[in-house]
């Protein structure tokens, strides 16, 4: 065997990828090693590690697979477009931190000692964000009889301030994602917007209930037409919620 090729094993050793991971890449065909033993075994040429760098990178910065599998294979031009938006997301991010960070500095300085505590002001500050209760009463007469309302409720009961607060910095980073690319002038019916738009089917799936593609393209109706949630995930970015509303719209037709 040509020294030159390493073995899945030693390309596990070496950079502290499991196997399986490897061999996952290779059958998404993001990785395929160049050349195989007679036996069939993978060997990777140093080509083949150059790209796993690539992929590595693209994967730190937060990038999908799927995305990342593109632009291995795309132009400069492509790569630079993904990475504005990458970089666009992450100042969104840094900015919500942020928010977080001084959120938690000021709960620290009101229990730095007995007695001391925060102003109404400081409080309303951190709850700003916070609008659970805004539609409670309604929800309930228009959807408290279906059964996505049942485990919505059922699973909101369990969780934990660190779920509550982990659920809405994830929301939050779903309205940086579309925001991202509304201000790229990149079409709510384009594959990063599809990307989003499961991204999203998969957040309500994960918190609230069983969401179907055609149920979320249901919710995002509310969007539009209910100039309250309008208003809400219009803070983000102006029309961001008619941008939301129709990437969902078109990522679910291509579902049925």
């Amino acid at each position: 065997m040509n020294s030159a090729f390493l073995t899945v094993g030693e390309v596990s050793e070496l950079t502290r990828m499991s196997v399986r991971t490897l061999h996952h890449y290779d059958e998404i065909g993001l990785l395929v090693p160049s050349e195989r033993t007679e036996a069939g075994y993978r060997l990777y040429t140093p080509g083949d590690l150059e790209r796993l760098r690539r992929v590595l990178t693209f994967r730190d910065l937060g990038f999908p697979l799927a995305e990342i599998a593109r632009l291995l294979d795309a132009g400069p031009d492509a790569v630079r477009e993904a990475l504005s938006l990458q970089a666009a997301l992450l100042q969104e991010q840094l900015a919500r931190a942020q928010a977080r960070l001084e959120a938690v500095t000021s709960l620290l300085d009101a229990h730095q000692g007995e007695g001391v505590t925060m102003s109404k002001e400081e409080i309303r500050q951190i709850f700003s964000s916070f609008d659970h209760t805004e539609y409670e009463a309604e929800v309930q007469e228009r959807w408290g009889n279906t059964e996505a309302y049942r485990q919505s409720a059922e699973r909101m009961k369990g969780y934990t301030p660190a779920d509550l607060e982990r659920m809405k910095a994830e929301g939050a980073e779903l309205h940086a994602r579309y925001a991202a690319l509304l201000d790229a002038g990149v079409p709510a019916d384009s594959p990063q917007a599809a990307q989003v738009a499961e991204a999203h089917r998969a957040y309500f799936h994960q918190w609230f209930y069983d969401c179907t593609p055609e149920l979320l393209r249901t919710v995002s109706g509310a969007w539009v037409n209910d100039p309250r949630f309008t208003r809400n995930i219009d803070q983000v970015r102006g029309g961001l919620a008619a941008y939301e509303y129709a990437a969902v719209q078109a990522w679910a037709e291509r579902q049925k």
